[in-house]
């Protein structure tokens, strides 16, 4: 069966529609017709789940813009900043390509490639690499912004390439992982993997460490290859396909897995969220959860927003949720990372609210231009940096 693509929202709303009755096959059937066509059939005049207002509330916690960049509109693809050697580096569809100095703003170089871009960025602070159209892969240099190769994967890419221990790793709409030498872009290996029938139009991402490039995959498995073959070092479900149709069986990973120091945490698209021993894969907890956006972490917490709009806090031991936000509901968040005293999240009107670290409450709202903001958000320990769909890059500190 030709594997096709549906968003979340999509997905969602016929799953329940599934359980609800007899109209379950007959939905099934538009919602594939939507995913290859790409109409708003879910567009309606009544929305049955509205957008949370926004919450009036005290501010407790002074935060501020420190820097913004314009890098240009996302389109049809999510594009989401990468921290590394002290500067953020950041692309568009449009095929601009920025690094900016984090601390400062300043824009260091400003490249252009010759090519709509499907997915980027990704750099370990020599080596910058995007994706394009067609799936024709470029790579910069970090230090001058000059072109430096190029490459053909497979297919379409959505995700971010992970560049890392002198790899360049990307995953493929086709589902195949495939390894290219940083400098020279050369193939150094590829993993080819099964292609569920029906998957979500996201860009489950990868993450590089210990040897390993840890692979977020469609049907919900974590894989974590060896960087030097692409070897199965292990391979975990966070989410199990179930139900009785193809859209109630979706279970993607969601996100970039969130990589600790001894530990791996992820989450799937009606599937679960846990956290695995970085070694062997072995579950240190695991609970039911579905997110289309991904989880991050910290020392002592996982956070992450479900398909609902629901912010919760979990134990990073043990998983036991420490608190939940539920003033968010249907607000289309990015995935919520810590920020100095508190948790922030973007929403689908541009603004970014902020979380008490200690019981979930809110304590500041900042916006920005006015467009969602999707993608994962980054920190650089000293702030958070998003980036919207309209192609603001926005670092924000907290007091």
């Amino acid at each position: 069966m030709r594997s096709v693509t549906a968003t979340a929202a999509q997905a969602s709303s016929i799953a329940r529609s599934r359980r609800a009755g007899k109209m379950a096959l007959k939905l099934a059937a538009v919602a594939a017709v939507v995913a290859l066509s790409g109409c708003s059939w879910f567009s309606s005049k009544k929305n049955p789940n509205p957008p949370a207002p926004l919450v009036e509330f005290t501010q407790k916690l002074r935060v501020q813009t420190a820097w913004s960049v314009s890098v240009g509109k996302a389109g049809n693809f999510q594009f989401s900043p990468v921290y590394a050697a002290g500067s953020i580096f950041a692309a568009g569809n449009d095929g601009t390509v920025v690094r900016i100095n984090a601390q400062t703003g300043q824009t260091l170089w400003r490249a252009r490639t010759d090519m709509s871009l499907t997915a980027g960025v990704g750099s370990d602070g020599s080596t910058v690499v995007v994706v394009g159209e067609k799936g024709r892969i470029q790579a910069f240099d970090a230090n001058t912004g000059k072109p430096t190769w190029n490459a053909q994967a497979a297919s379409e890419v959505l995700s971010a390439p992970a560049v890392g221990e002198g790899l360049v790793v990307i995953r493929s709409i086709d589902n195949r992982v495939t390894a290219y030498d940083a400098d020279s872009g050369n193939q150094r290996w590829m993993v080819q993997r099964n292609v569920p029938s029906l998957t979500l139009r996201n860009a489950p991402g990868i993450v590089i460490g210990s040897q390993t490039a840890f692979v977020a995959l469609p049907g919900g498995r974590l894989s974590a290859l060896a960087l030097n073959n692409g070897g199965p070092r292990w391979e975990v479900p966070v989410g199990d396909p179930r139900g009785t149709t193809e859209l109630e069986r979706i279970s993607d990973v969601s996100g970039v897995p969130a990589l600790g120091s001894r530990d791996i945490c992820a989450v799937a698209y009606q599937g679960r969220i846990g956290c695995f021993d970085l070694l062997n894969g072995n579950v240190r907890w695991i609970k039911e959860f579905s997110s289309d956006v991904g989880v991050t972490l910290d020392d002592s917490y996982v956070y992450a927003a479900d398909v609902g709009g629901i912010v919760t806090e979990f134990s990073r031991d043990t998983g036991a949720v420490v608190w939940r936000n539920e003033r968010l509901k249907n607000r289309q968040l990015s995935s919520p990372i810590g920020a100095g005293k508190a948790v922030a999240v973007g929403d689908y009107e541009g603004y970014i609210h902020f979380l008490s670290r200690e019981d979930g409450s809110f304590v500041a709202r900042l916006s920005t231009d006015g467009s969602p903001i999707q993608a994962p958000p980054v920190s650089t320990g000293s702030s958070v940096v998003f980036q919207t769909k309209s192609g603001t890059v926005v670092s924000v500190v907290t007091e």
